[in-house]
């Protein structure tokens, strides 16, 4: 699992009726885009990392453990739950 942020880019309201204008504005949008566009920022969490959000998000351990391929003792570690033996 990642999470990528990107900056965000500007967006440019059209006026209808003027189509050159329209064309204009859609081909500069595009130029906008392109130059500031540029590679996406990537943040890598570890498994201790993603298991926490991953339960803050609301999800259950047994959701946790199947989405990022760990045993449910991996993941009731990671949160510091402990389980009755009995």
């Amino acid at each position: 699992m990642s999470i990528s942020v990107t900056s965000a880019i500007p967006t440019l309201s059209f006026v209808t009726g003027n189509t050159a204008s329209n064309a204009q504005a859609a081909e500069n949008q595009r130029q906008v885009q392109q130059s500031s566009a540029g590679p996406a920022d990537t943040v890598r969490l570890t498994e201790a990392q993603q298991v926490y959000q991953l339960y803050n998000q609301g999800q259950k351990i047994s959701q946790i453990a199947s989405a990022l391929n760990l045993s449910v003792e991996s993941v009731n570690n990671y949160l510091g739950i402990t389980t009755a033996a009995g």
